[in-house]
């Protein structure tokens, strides 16, 4: 009754047809027994494997550095961060969809996206993943590693523990909100004239977070890559706020859908 108005400086708005793809039913047995259920599964361990690998190494370099200056320093790390999820997006995303992500896999969830049995087996897999990935990591330098902090996350010196679970809040709000955004149904068949790489604005979200929110907890927004590093590495501060890694991206990742959903697209 009310439709959306001309984008200024675009002819975004159209009549073209879009399919809305149906909500995931709550449990699909029949998946189980799909050879590209399972597959999709080591699809999200081996590219989060990755991720916690070359993620994992370049904070270590950055750590390992007498000062910021002689290292890729903070921007390094973002962009490591940001490029490799291009990158494995890019790789997965016709597999698993992938999301390398326990948020972004909840988000999804919360959304009718995937199934529940899909939603565990990702979350699982993508652990496992992260846990193998930093594991690598420190069997190839267990000195270094041990001694560089391994990449686990933790509230920096000065910081609240609300304020590093705000930041992770609103980092992972950011990241999901980018990933419904960039896998719209509607807006793919409505930009289709303008060629859309959705791993470019996903991987970058990442990369803009990281620059904003490493000083404060090192940036999660990812509970995967959190739990992978705090098992490897294992001392009792890396512990002391993993809760804040897990809670603060779980409720970015549901305002982003709920956002997304009930607000951006009016879906009830």
């Amino acid at each position: 009754k009310f439709p959306e108005r001309q984008p200024i400086g675009t002819s975004a708005q159209s009549d073209k047809d879009y399919n809305e793809p149906p909500p995931a039913p709550l449990f699909e047995p029949g998946e189980l027994s799909s050879w590209s259920f399972w597959r999709a599964g080591i699809a999200e361990f081996i590219a989060t494997f990755l991720f916690l690998y070359i993620t994992v190494l370049t904070v270590m370099g950055v750590k390992r550095s007498p000062n910021m200056c002689s290292s890729v320093g903070i921007q390094g790390i973002a962009w490591a961060f940001g490029g490799m999820i291009f990158a494995l997006v890019y790789c997965t995303a016709g597999i698993s969809g992938g999301h390398i992500n326990p948020a972004v896999t909840f988000g999804l969830f919360l959304a009718r996206k995937l199934s529940l049995t899909r939603a565990l087996y990702y979350i699982v897999m993508q652990c496992l993943g992260a846990i193998c990935g930093a594991g690598v990591v420190k069997g190839f330098q267990p000195n270094q590693y041990q001694a560089l902090g391994g990449g686990a996350n933790t509230v920096a010196p000065g910081y609240t523990k609300g304020s590093g679970l705000g930041a992770e809040i609103i980092g992972t709000f950011v990241l999901v909100y980018t990933v419904f955004s960039a896998t719209d149904a509607k807006r793919n068949a409505r930009d289709s004239h303008v060629p859309i790489l959705a791993p470019l604005p996903i991987g970058f979200a990442v990369f803009l977070v990281h620059l904003a929110t490493t000083p404060i907890t090192g940036t999660g927004i990812n509970p995967a890559r959190s739990l992978g590093a705090a098992i490897i590495y294992n001392k009792d501060h890396s512990w002391d706020d993993h809760w804040v890694f897990w809670v603060g991206p779980f409720i970015g990742a549901a305002l982003a859908a709920l956002y997304h959903v009930i607000v951006i697209r009016a879906i009830p």
